[in-house]
């Protein structure tokens, strides 16, 4: 069956088993200017089909959604949809019988057949069943630089990390913040993370949290990333500011020199109307190895006794993944679509450089699909408390990263 056939009868089986139109609560923690114009696109898409987008955004990002969208399920209150990223996030859900499995959504859309990489919809399958709806790709390897900034500075914009260090002192006699890190854990732990997928490589990233590999998190080419952390701490110092799209700001108005951050941060660039290449550079993998990790952004749909409802479900989960969703959501998200069928011409050049990097396969996964939740908040612990404390020496947080390793499930 070709594509629009295909479309066409989902949209009649969908519509069939549909007998009244429903509110349905979709959580998420998209409440930035450039998340929030990206969700509209998701929410119009749904509209369309006669029932309506009830939004239930929480603000302060998955580390304060998560436990709220959690508590609410266990406590017979569920949602109609949220989001979580893609990985493990929602693996006891799943086990409990929580979450409805939408395989047959799946089947029909021809999901298999679309979704790239792979490893995308794997990530929302358990015992053969499909839980979840990916939408994007999101990658953590992005350094996010103000032309503006290092012009003032009298300095050339950085092509890489080193040069990105060795500029922070005239940054700094500028009046310029080196690097915008905000307080919160997880932004902590990711630009680790970025530093460790980088400087040590992607398959330093596997051994560490895939395998587990405590010689490798003993070993010297972890204290090298340490190194390249106690760098970046102290080119963050000053950085007073909590939320990421705060620290994204600054870079947007010339405040900073850069932000490690991922991919989303280019919906905040496009939202204030900011032109990659001219106003803001971008250097995937840091400039040091052009790498991205392909994680992102996924809907779950909670049980629920009610049949227009799980309709409502249904139409939510195909409609996420249609070729005009996919193209009009990820424009202003700023990730890359899931599906490789679709025409990205108004992308930015940094869309279209993570684009080459994808087509030319030089991914790794993302930490959310090595890591339990547990070993996350661990690490957000440890990071959040290194960025924050100078006096935490490398070597001591090495020895602390190595004790979470050995004990990660």
């Amino acid at each position: 069956m070709d594509f629009t056939k295909a479309l066409l009868c989902s949209t009649a089986i969908v519509a069939a088993g549909s007998a009244h139109a429903v509110d349905l609560e979709v959580t998420h923690w998209w409440t930035s200017g450039g998340e929030a114009a990206a969700v509209a696109e998701l929410a119009n898409a749904f509209n369309a089909s006669g029932n309506n987008w009830s939004d239930a955004a929480i603000a302060g990002g998955g580390s304060t959604a998560r436990p709220i969208i959690v508590s609410r399920i266990i406590g017979g209150d569920p949602m109609g949809a949220f989001q979580f990223n893609h990985g493990r996030q929602a693996e006891e859900l799943i086990e409990a019988g929580m979450l409805r499995d939408v395989t047959e959504v799946a089947e029909r859309e021809g999901w298999r057949d679309i979704v790239n990489p792979p490893s995308l919809l794997d990530a929302c399958t358990m015992d053969g069943k499909i839980y979840c709806a990916p939408v994007n790709i999101h990658s953590w390897q992005w350094l996010w630089l103000s032309n503006g900034a290092f012009e003032q500075a009298g300095v050339p914009v950085p092509t890489n990390w080193d040069e990105y260090v060795a500029a922070a002192p005239q940054l700094r006699e500028a009046g310029i913040l080196p690097l915008a890190l905000g307080g919160q854990a997880w932004q902590s732990t990711g630009l680790f993370n970025v530093l460790l997928a980088t400087i040590a490589g992607p398959e330093v990233l596997q051994q560490v949290y895939g395998d587990g590999d405590i010689d490798m998190a003993e070993g010297p080419e972890i204290a090298a990333v340490f190194v390249a952390a106690e760098q970046a701490r102290e080119m963050a110092q000053g950085s007073n500011i909590q939320d990421w799209n705060q620290a994204t700001s600054l870079v947007m108005t010339g405040q900073a020199g850069g932000q490690v951050m991922g991919d989303w941060a280019q919906g905040e660039f496009a939202e204030a109307g900011l032109v990659a290449g001219e106003d803001y550079t971008c250097l995937p993998g840091l400039g040091v190895r052009a790498v991205i990790s392909t994680g992102g952004d996924a809907f779950y749909f909670p049980r629920h006794n009610n049949a227009d409802v799980t309709a409502a479900q249904e139409e939510l989960a195909a409609s996420l993944l249609r070729p005009e969703t996919q193209v009009a959501f990820n424009l202003k998200k700023g990730s890359l679509p899931i599906r490789g069928d679709v025409d990205l011409d108004a992308a930015n050049d940094c869309m279209k450089r993570g684009l080459e990097i994808l087509a030319a396969g030089d991914t790794l996964p993302d930490t959310n699909m090595l890591n339990t939740e547990d070993t996350n908040t661990q690490l957000n612990d440890l990071f959040v408390q290194f960025f924050q404390d100078p006096s935490i020496t490398p070597e001591a947080a090495q020895a602390d990263f190595v004790r979470i390793i050995r004990s990660k499930d």
